[in-house]
């Protein structure tokens, strides 16, 4: 069992799914949240959010807008250029309000 994720913008949501880590650019600098990490709330600084998936198949989401891409350099990982926003962690639960 890995971490439940949802990314929203103002327009939709990017990403929802389950996976095993998720590396977020705050504002204080990057941090990286795991399965039982404990809760927190901060806002995100312009950057990359890094998914990291437990399969090397591909996740089902919907990708219509194109904003999140599988990485070159390994299968596992997906990027989100943000430009700020604010994430919340609890429970095995990730927010992401990205601008």
């Amino acid at each position: 069992m890995g971490i439940e994720v949802q990314i929203i913008t103002p327009e939709e949501v990017i990403f929802h799914g389950e996976v095993d880590s998720v590396i977020v650019p705050g504002s204080n600098g990057s941090f990286q949240m795991l399965q039982n990490h404990a809760p927190i709330v901060s806002t995100l600084q312009q950057g990359t959010i890094k998914i990291l998936t437990h399969t090397v198949s591909k996740i089902d989401f919907k990708n219509e807008t194109g904003k999140l891409e599988l990485s070159p350099a390994d299968s596992k990982v997906y990027h989100l250029e943000v430009n700020g926003g604010i994430v919340e962690f609890s429970n095995n639960k990730l927010t992401v309000l990205a601008e």
